[in-house]
């Protein structure tokens, strides 16, 4: 099976995030975690893995910080406009 290029990223202000974890209870891929060291304020933020990340959003969301979550999303790659043969792929007619 071949891997799936990751759709997204995130980035996660340490300053501002209060480590409470609703971002990393909402994360469909699981691709957020709890940072090994505390933060100024004594707390251990969240961290991107840096991998697995649908973009869809949904921490953003959960978060109760304004701020501390930017979700960005990838453009996906160009569609083909043709074949050589100069048809369009398409799926199967049924």
């Amino acid at each position: 099976m071949a891997a799936v290029p990751d759709r997204g990223y995130v980035t996660i202000d340490t300053e501002e995030c209060k480590g409470c974890g609703l971002c990393l209870e909402a994360c469909p891929p699981r691709c957020l975690e709890f940072e090994p060291e505390l933060n100024a304020y004594g707390v251990r933020p969240a961290r991107y893995l840096g991998r697995g990340c649908t973009g869809c959003g949904i921490c953003f969301y959960a978060c109760p910080e304004p701020g501390a979550i930017t979700v960005y999303r990838v453009a996906p790659p160009p569609k083909s406009a043709g074949t050589a043969t100069g048809e369009a792929s398409h799926a199967p007619a049924l």
